[in-house]
């Protein structure tokens, strides 16, 4: 780390242990995974703050503050399994790789994957499956997944999700409309049912349909 990153990863773990996440396997994962790698060089300085930072094909790395929220969330495990929705820049398929056992992460773009693939293989993280996909109906053909986490907002319960969880599986993902604020829910499988807990408010994209066909 340089010192500004050492700075912003300090200021990170204040804040984090004010919300009572003090997970020393979470937070080492964080400061493992050098985060300024995962941003547009203009944004390097910016890398460890709250808000959210712009990435290629005119995307954004959620700020590191929800995003630990999120992972703190889901309680991974060694020996997990893991599908992520939403790639972005790859740098939550990091944190989650030095977690748990596997982690398969879907991007609607392939321009996304090509450098999230590229990020990782530099970092030497080969227990991460990166795929150009239309993530809005999970990944069932591969499941049942331990965890699931998705970075962009379903319009209502997606019950089809919570089916592709194991018995005990948690998956965490934004429900609410497309303009305004969603509820971050946390969606655990007990047994045929699950229980619903409200993380709080957040404002992400609404998932899109398809795959983009050119970047």
């Amino acid at each position: 780390m340089t010192g500004s990153d050492r700075e912003g990863f300090a200021a990170f773990l204040l804040r984090m242990r004010g919300l009572g996440i003090d997970s020393r396997d979470l937070m080492t994962a964080f400061e493992t995974t050098p985060r300024r790698s995962f941003v547009p060089t203009q944004w390097h300085a910016d890398s460890w703050s709250q808000g959210m930072l712009p990435i290629e094909c005119g995307e954004a790395i959620e700020g590191v503050d929800l995003q630990a929220r999120v992972l703190a969330s889901l309680d991974l495990q060694p020996g997990q399994k893991v599908l992520e929705i939403g790639t972005g820049s790859g740098y939550t398929a990091a944190v989650m790789s030095r977690l748990v056992a596997r982690v398969i992460t879907l991007d609607r773009y392939r321009t996304l994957i090509e450098l999230a693939s590229q990020r990782l293989e530099v970092l030497e993280l080969s227990n991460v499956l990166l795929r150009q996909a239309d993530g809005r109906q999970g990944l069932a053909a591969e499941g049942p997944f331990d965890r699931i986490v998705v970075w962009a907002a379903y319009a209502e319960h997606p019950r089809h999700l919570v089916d592709q969880l194991s018995t005990g599986g948690i998956a965490v993902a934004p429900i609410g409309p497309a303009e305004g604020e969603q509820a971050l829910a946390k969606l655990s499988k007990v047994g045929s049912r699950f229980e619903r807990e409200e993380l709080g408010r957040v404002r992400l994209q609404p998932l899109a349909e398809g795959m983009a066909a050119s970047i």
